[in-house]
């Protein structure tokens, strides 16, 4: 941004323009020159890798630059009329040596032999010189320390090494020999071998300097090229990965502009939108503008680091059809936001499963209702079937009690009495019959009185059941509006009430009551539905007891406390028919019942109601004919 540094000035770089075009000056410079070069190598030269291509390069530059000194060595002869003699015949066929080492770059398959006759020649250039110029320090100038380094990049350590062998033998060893020892004598002193041995030391030093580097340039570049060739099969792998898919899915810059598409997002926009999203454009530049404007705001929320999700719903051709569409920033290694990601995915099917799965979902509760006012009237009726089993014992009795009543004695007593009403006292002093019938009357009447006592126990008894009744039909019925009211009960006296219930027909089946009532403390709870949990249990205790063939058939009830004080126990617990230890785990589940006439609507409904005032029921048994307990 402009100004916001006071250090800058419009005068402290040249202008935008200026630059752009100096750099391209010089990239078409360079571009001109690397086409030039490469087309003096061969095909396979130009494909190799770029290390390989760098070095050909190189080759291919040095031979030219050779022969370019070497035709300027031939003009020179020219121009001072010197183009006789071994001169020109050094400079000729070094010229043809040039023009056939760039022959053979055109058609080299590897690097090695055209570099490794550049190197010879360039030794031979830089010996002959050297003995031919005579200086006696000539060997030792810091050019020559270029051709070691030359060779072990062009040829690699291990080829160089004889070249720099062959420098050290011919200017280490042999030219110091030549200026101090050939005929007219070049020169004189003990300094010459010294200095030669320092050069000696220093063409190895190049030569290992080189080495190193190229060794680690080597390391370098595989590492480079390893990493190169993951990367570019992970890109594979990506690309595949998202060409897989049949969900449109692209890369998009910080303006909006396509980078990478699958194919599944050219299809979709081909056929939706009906034209080709083209790489490097917006995205949306042929939508409408105000679909535009919308996608470029969802882009720059993107672009600040927001995620979005959207569904939009649209026609394709004929078929209605929901994309859910994710955006998602990119971020470099930097952290900072590099551009966004567009994932498409057609969301038709789920949304028309979702809205049969809604409806089969209602149809569902519509059928759950039904079943459980069907389990409910199950319940009602199992319910009241047990009270009504005690109301139709205590009728029975109540029938036969009146049918054994003295009312009919009682009745001729009265007629006798009507008979000889005219003279009462004659028929009661005089007469057998009428002196029997005040001891007669007396004994009827305390019959009478001990016949109503048991009929109004029965009656009461009687009115309980049909009052429980009334309960469990008005407990049901309020079940889907409000809770069963709760009252404080002791325990004790309710098992009491349950038992008188179903006391008589225990009785008549020669079943013992044993009762182990701890103290406790009275309970809050629904009545009712503790009495109806307390009358199914009692029921099919009793149901077990009768259908073993054990004489001493007894119920035990007990009430107590848990080991930690916290909970109320209330064990009903037989010794009748047990229960198998397959049966165990199913004996309170709906429908499961081991009796020929049951139905498995008791147990099961009295642990849904044990359940729904937060206690529960257990059952266990020692196993078959062993009884059990509740």
């Amino acid at each position: 941004m402009a100004g916001t540094s006071s250090l800058e000035t419009p005068q402290a770089k040249p202008p935008a323009w200026a630059a752009h075009g100096q750099a391209q000056g010089v990239r078409s410079f360079g571009g001109w020159l690397l086409t030039r070069i490469d087309g003096l190598l061969s095909e396979r030269l130009r494909s190799a890798s770029p290390s390989e291509l760098t070095r050909a390069r190189l080759v291919a530059g040095a031979t030219l630059l050779l022969l370019l000194f070497d035709l300027l060595y031939l003009i020179q002869l020219g121009s001072t009329a010197r183009l006789a003699g071994s001169r020109l015949t050094t400079g000729l066929g070094a010229a043809g040596l040039y023009l056939g080492m760039l022959v053979l770059l055109r058609r080299a398959a590897t690097i090695r032999l055209p570099a490794l006759l550049l190197c010879s020649v360039m030794a031979l250039i830089l010996v002959g010189t050297t003995f031919a110029v005579g200086n006696p320090y000539s060997g030792t100038h810091a050019g020559t320390m270029l051709l070691p380094a030359l060779a072990v990049y062009l040829l690699g350590p291990r080829w160089a090494l004889p070249f720099t062998l062959v420098l050290i033998a011919c200017l280490g060893f042999a030219y110091p020999y030549y200026v101090l020892h050939a005929e007219g004598g070049i020169a004189r002193g003990d300094d010459v071998w010294e200095v030669y041995l320092v050069a000696s030391f220093s063409f190895l030093g190049a030569w290992g300097l080189g080495a190193l580097h190229s060794t680690a340039r080597d390391q370098t570049q595989a590492s480079l090229e390893q990493a190169l060739k993951e990367k570019r099969e992970s890109e594979a792998k990506l690309l595949s990965l998202i060409e897989s898919t049949d969900d449109p899915v692209c890369s998009l810059d910080l303006d909006g502009r396509l980078i990478t598409a699958n194919s599944a997002l050219q299809r979709v926009f081909a056929l939706n939108l009906g034209w080709e999203a083209e790489l490097g454009s917006f995205i949306f530049d042929k939508a409408p503008p105000e679909r535009q404007e919308l996608w470029k705001q969802r882009l720059a929320q993107a672009a600040r680091g927001q995620s979005l999700r959207i569904e939009e719903e649209y026609m394709m051709g004929e078929r209605h059809v929901t994309q859910e569409i994710s955006l998602n920033p990119i971020h470099g290694e930097s952290g900072q936001i590099m551009g966004v990601t567009l994932f498409c995915r057609d969301v038709t099917l789920r949304k028309e499963a979702d809205a049969r799965l809604k409806e089969m979902h209602r149809t569902l509760v519509d059928v759950s209702r039904h079943a459980g006012m069907a389990e409910i009237a199950t319940g009602v009726l199992h319910n009241v079937g047990n009270t009504l089993n005690s109301v139709n014992i205590a009728t029975a009795l109540l029938m036969d009690q009146l049918r054994r009543s003295r009312v009919t004695g009682l009745a001729r007593a009265t007629q006798l009495l009507r008979e000889n009403l005219s003279d009462t006292g004659t028929f009661l002093a005089s007469n057998p019959q009428g002196q029997k019938l005040p001891r007669y009357l007396i004994a009827v009447a305390e019959e009478l009185v001990e016949e109503r006592e048991k009929m109004s126990q029965e009656v009461l008894a009687l009115g309980k059941s049909v009052e429980h009744i009334r309960s469990i039909i008005t407990t049901q019925q309020q079940h889907a509006r409000a809770v069963g009211a709760m009252e404080e009960i002791r325990v004790s006296q309710l098992i009491d009430e349950a038992l008188r219930l179903d006391a008589i027909s225990l009785d008549h089946l020669g079943i013992a009551i044993v009762r182990e009532y701890a103290e406790v403390e009275p309970l809050l709870a629904d009545r009712h539905k503790l009495l109806q949990i307390l009358i199914n249990l009692l029921s099919n205790a009793r149901q077990s007891l009768v259908e073993s063939q054990r004489r001493d058939k007894q119920l035990i009830i007990r009430i107590r406390l848990s080991a930690e004080g916290q909970h109320l126990l209330i064990d009903v617990a037989d010794n009748g028919l047990g229960i198998a230890p397959e049966h165990m785990e199913r004996i309170f589940k709906q429908g499961f019942t081991t009796k020929k006439t049951g139905h498995g609507f008791g147990l099961h409904i009295s642990a849904l109601a044990a359940t729904e005032m937060k206690g529960r029921l257990t059952c266990a048994s020692p196993g078959p004919g062993q009884g059990w307990r509740r």
